[in-house]
């Protein structure tokens, strides 16, 4: 079977892994917006599901996959990065060491946290997504989108909530922090909805591609 060459599947993949990145680094402050009190990075960190949906949507799990371990080691290479030059000496002219590692100095527990909480949240988005699809025979694209997300969303933020900061912040500003992260990622999810079917829709209609995972090994470990 000749392999298709997608035209947009590369230029997809770098702003997914883009968008991870820069959620991992605002996502060191703590904010508060209206009534939500939650960390930067939640910000733009919701379209990373975004992606992910119309990833599987249009190409399927396996692609999807792909892009998921792609993220997973650019993140993990990110946070291995900054802890090495957090923990390499200073030049003695330089005084923003402090604000370095105030910052960017990740601890082992907040990488852990957020590569956990990444790897189980995006594949479970991506599983579902496609599940539902073959389940609907295509149908009611906004029901996948927005059901794998609620689930996906759920998972990665309960297991980077709890891993990062159970224990450290205080356990009544620990549920705001989720329940915030929780409502405005799904909020935007849902908000977007629109946007994500203009995409699917452009995509499938160039890329002539609309996948279904039929005979997909849903095994997020598998190179097949």
């Amino acid at each position: 079977m000749e392999k298709k060459n997608f035209k947009y599947f590369d230029i997809i993949m770098a702003v997914f892994v883009a968008v991870l990145l820069i959620s991992n680094i605002a996502s060191t402050k703590i904010l508060v917006l209206w009534k939500f009190t939650f960390d930067g990075g939640t910000i733009l960190f919701p379209l990373s599901y975004i992606f992910g949906d119309i990833l599987t949507e249009v190409y399927g799990y396996k692609k999807s996959r792909k892009v998921i371990w792609t993220g997973f080691f650019c993140s993990g290479l990110m946070s291995l990065i900054l802890m090495i030059v957090n923990f390499l000496p200073a030049a003695s002219d330089w005084p923003y060491q402090e604000a370095f590692n105030d910052i960017l100095g990740l601890t082992p527990r907040i990488v852990l946290a957020s590569l956990i909480a990444y790897f189980a949240g995006e594949f479970s988005n991506s599983y579902i997504l496609a599940k539902i699809k073959i389940l609907m025979s295509g149908k009611s694209l906004w029901v996948r989108t927005i059901g794998s997300t609620l689930a996906g969303e759920l998972v990665d933020t309960l297991f980077f909530i709890l891993i990062a900061f159970y224990g450290i912040l205080p356990n009544g500003l620990l549920l705001a922090v989720f329940v915030s992260n929780y409502i405005f990622k799904c909020g935007v999810e849902i908000l977007f909805t629109p946007v994500t079917y203009k995409v699917v829709r452009f995509l499938k209609k160039n890329e002539e591609e609309d996948y279904y995972d039929y005979d997909t090994n849903f095994n997020p470990f598998s190179l097949r």
